[in-house]
């Protein structure tokens, strides 16, 4: 299998080299993925203050429900967009985590 030592300690090294790869991707993704949550929870604090601040201000129950159908709908919209924004990123991170790891596998299904 293995003709001596060296090649060992090559294919330990080498080995250790993909995984290092693969895992500066995943945490690179992670990141990207925790400053992106944190972009959207501050414009969804600050669109539910002035929401709120529009709702103080109502001076009629049609006035306020108006209101509060608006916000309801821009904040379903804002969810699935984020959803949708945040499945792609993981997707993009199972993509770039397996990416150190293809010409291994090529290797091994032959």
């Amino acid at each position: 299998m293995f003709q001596s030592i060296d090649e060992v300690q090559k294919l330990s090294k080498e080995n250790l080299d993909l995984a290092s790869k693969s895992f500066a991707a995943v945490s690179k993704g992670l990141q990207a993925i925790a400053a992106d949550t944190a972009d959207y929870t501050k414009k969804s604090f600050e669109t539910s203050s002035a929401t709120f601040e529009k709702l103080l201000g109502a001076k009629s129950l049609d006035k306020a429900l108006e209101i509060q159908t608006d916000f309801a709908r821009t904040a379903y919209e804002g969810f699935v967009a984020q959803s949708t924004k945040i499945g792609e990123l993981v997707t993009n991170i199972a993509r770039e985590s397996y990416k150190p790891f293809e010409g291994i596998l090529a290797k091994t299904a032959k």
